[in-house]
């Protein structure tokens, strides 16, 4: 597929206007570390919330959606329809905790809340562990993304797309600080939309699908358009629904979704200027992310099983793209080769900016990590903001290469998907106490981090070094489960160890446990054990109204989700059960508002 010269341009004014927005920032951005990776907590949340949006509209995330449905159906989608659970707690419950904590990165969180070494310690550690190895991770996903998505339009090689859009990424990212990411990401959110409905609408307008209503009734797609699982097939039931609502939600850290806030998600709601913008901008990511997007995704998924029903026929359209990475994710990239001239480029560029607004946002929140929590933490504590901005900007540098190099090696976006939740199993649990029960100490967190982490290395079967040029192979028996149950056992075995490890070492010193409960102000009674009691409940702390706005808020999304899918399906009679029964939620939702501190 080759672009025309209309498309070019559409491409280059794009470039231009995300590098004028980079360059504006970028004397800003070097003051100071606030205002490098925090925009000096002045942000609003409109700006915040649509920021965390454009972040989770990754190149891979219509990949994974694609993946997703053509290999089990729509249902599939409830492996991350579920963390909706998730993230309407940290709105809630966590949004204003984190803001009120006032630290720069989620990392200061453990010498805020535990005490010694120990803290000391797993600050560190977590900060590379999450600032490099995951963030590496999901990095690479989205870049091996934009490698399929390049190989199918434009033709070209893997390592050339590494080099443009990683080079083009990392440089922008390292001058333009969070104001420039955030700002950015208001213009490649609304790209990146317009490009996934013009997406939608030229895949149904196909011949052989044949607009809606010839997509609906196509045999093709006979078993795939429920939007929950079949019951009478309980492994199938139990691996796409009944774990993800039971368990995965408040029990796997996955990054955009993990339990009580964290991440680029915690460093948004830090960034915010005072706790009800935290939490606005938190909902409106949530409200935007589950209920206003999956759509597009699902429809050109949907059609791509009738215009390549096979991974072979994928092939065959395109033979010049790598045998290696055809798997079902590359049919969402394959079915744009049919978007007219200039609009094609328009798609092009709203790829280009799912994929910078995930990257930009990855590179300066690890950037955060090895700069506030290793390097300043522990090497050189007293050097300019000058000079650690710039061991920011190398950091950034730095990440963007392992990511590429990464990239290159994964095959598909839902393999990734598949080892990071095993990775995190069992570890949520201890991220949403610790805020709630005095007794969470340091030596809970990195006992979870490393037995879920041993679990997750258990169930792969072995490791083999051949991909990186050495001859060297590991193996060993493991049961043959699916990875529902795995993530079920990975989850008890994670949470049996970590709180056994609670128990059998000391909490935070009392001196600790004092001052983070005072500056907090946590709800509930998880303190009365360190001698504390609750802090007088204010007009904006209603645990109750808590409890209610998460439970209006899942409805909200979950109603208008179905109900907009039911629609599409031509049945009316479910769409008005469930946008009604949003309606009537969104109602509620709005006359609790000011009782959870929403101005």
């Amino acid at each position: 597929m080759q672009l025309t010269t209309l498309d070019w341009i559409v491409v280059v004014v794009y470039a231009l206007i995300t590098v004028a927005v980079g360059l504006y920032f970028a004397r800003r951005a070097g003051s100071a570390t606030s205002e490098f990776f925090l925009g000096g907590r002045s942000m609003p949340w409109w700006l915040l919330g649509t920021s965390m949006v454009a972040t989770t509209f990754s190149t891979d995330t219509p990949n994974l959606v694609t993946d997703l449905v053509r290999t089990g159906g729509v249902s599939q989608n409830w492996l991350w329809w579920a963390f909706l659970i998730t993230g309407m707690c940290t709105v809630f419950f966590y949004a204003k905790l984190w803001r009120r904590s006032g630290v720069l990165t989620d990392m200061g969180f453990y010498e805020l809340r535990y005490s010694g070494a120990a803290a000391a310690f797993l600050r560190g550690f977590r900060a590379v562990y999450l600032g490099v190895f995951f963030n590496v991770m999901i990095m690479a996903t989205v870049t091996l993304a934009a490698i399929k998505i390049g190989g199918v339009l434009l033709g070209v090689p893997g390592w050339q797309v590494v080099l443009v859009a990683g080079t083009a990424t990392a440089l922008y990212s390292a001058t333009s600080g969070l104001w420039g990411v955030v700002v950015t990401d208001l213009l490649l959110f609304a790209i990146a939309m317009i490009g996934s409905l013009a997406a939608a609408y030229y895949a149904v307008a196909q011949p052989e699908v044949g607009g809606l209503t010839g997509l609906f009734a196509h045999p093709a797609l006979d078993g795939k358009l429920s939007l929950l699982p079949d019951f009478s097939d309980w492994s199938t039931a139990a691996a796409v629904f009944i774990v993800p609502i039971a368990v995965q939600w408040w029990s796997t850290w996955y990054p955009g979704a993990e339990p009580g806030g964290g991440g680029y998600i915690a460093q948004r709601m830090l960034a915010a200027r005072d706790e009800s913008h935290a939490l606005k901008a938190t909902l409106w990511f949530n409200v935007a992310h589950y209920s206003l997007r999956p759509w597009p995704w699902i429809i050109v998924a949907l059609a791509s099983l009738i215009v390549y029903p096979t991974l072979a026929s994928i092939q065959a359209a395109f033979p010049g793209v790598d045998p290696s990475i055809v798997r079902h994710d590359l049919a969402y990239p394959a079915m744009l080769v049919f978007l007219p001239s200039g609009l094609l480029g328009l798609v092009v560029s709203s790829l280009a900016a799912a994929y910078m607004s995930t990257i930009s946002t990855h590179l300066n929140w690890g950037a955060s990590y090895l700069v506030g929590d290793v390097y300043r933490r522990f090497v050189a504590r007293d050097k300019s903001e000058h000079h650690y901005v710039w061991v920011g900007r190398i950091s950034t540098i730095a990440l963007i290469v392992m990511a590429s190099l990464v990239a290159l090696l994964l095959e598909n976006a839902l393999q990734a998907f598949q080892i990071l939740l095993q990775i995190g199993a069992g570890t949520g649990l201890v991220f949403l106490l610790r805020w709630f029960w005095w007794r969470v100490n340091a030596w809970s967190e990195l006992s979870a981090m490393v037995i879920s982490f041993a679990v997750a290395v258990y169930f792969t079967g072995g490791a083999s070094l051949e991909p990186l040029g050495f001859s060297v192979a590991l193996q060993w028996p493991v049961p043959a489960w699916d990875p529902s149950l795995q993530l079920v056992v990975g989850v008890f075995v994670t949470t049996v160890g970590w709180l056994t490890v609670t128990y059998l070492t000391p909490p935070a010193d009392a001196e600790t446990l004092r001052t983070f409960h005072d500056l907090i102000r946590p709800l509930g009674p998880g303190w009365r054990g360190a001698g504390l009691e609750p802090h007088p409940a204010t007009s904006d702390d209603s645990l109750t109204a808590a409890f209610l706005g998460w439970f209006l808020g899942c409805l909200v999304v979950y109603g208008t989700l179905f109900g907009t899918g039911y629609a599409l399906y031509g049945r009316t009679v479910l769409a008005g059960l469930c946008l009604g029964a949003a309606a009537v939620a969104a109602f509620g939702l709005l006359k609790i508002l000011r009782r959870v501190g929403i101005r």
